[in-house]
């Protein structure tokens, strides 16, 4: 996302396919090891679906297509999300499909806000999604 970039911009969509081995290692990685994320039975039994991304996970997906959009990581000043359905993960090769879309909301300081579209089968999984980035400077 370079000086370019204006308010109302459509930034192009990205798809990151989730399957359980990806919970297994977020869950290392988080320690959170739930058995919602991992076993059907537990997962079904507490009336879920089957089994669920974690939250955090799904979330830093959507961190994860920003931080490509604007080329830096780093640039990150603020994120934040509301969580409003579950990401389910089957058990097979194929995993789950998130894809998080975004537009450019308002720009002011060199800062830009923008909204989030996160959606798993069509679904919406993330409401009152926002980041706000720092954008590189324009060259001198």
């Amino acid at each position: 996302m370079g000086p370019d970039v204006r308010p109302g911009q459509q930034l192009e969509p990205r798809t990151y396919r989730v399957t359980r081995a990806d919970l297994v290692r977020y869950a290392g990685a988080s320690g959170d090891f739930n058995p919602i994320h991992w076993s059907d039975r537990v997962a079904t039994g507490v009336g879920l679906p089957g089994v669920i991304a974690h939250g955090m996970y799904t979330m830093a997906l959507g961190s994860r297509a920003v931080a490509s959009w604007v080329g830096d990581p780093g640039a990150f000043v603020e994120y934040g999300v509301r969580f409003t359905r579950p990401v389910v993960v089957p058990d097979d090769d194929a995993g789950a499909e998130v894809v998080v879309a975004g537009a450019v909301r308002s720009i002011e300081d060199g800062l830009a806000q923008i909204d989030l579209t996160v959606t798993a089968e069509g679904e919406k999984v993330l409401a009152q999604a926002r980041a706000t980035v720092r954008l590189p400077a324009a060259p001198a």
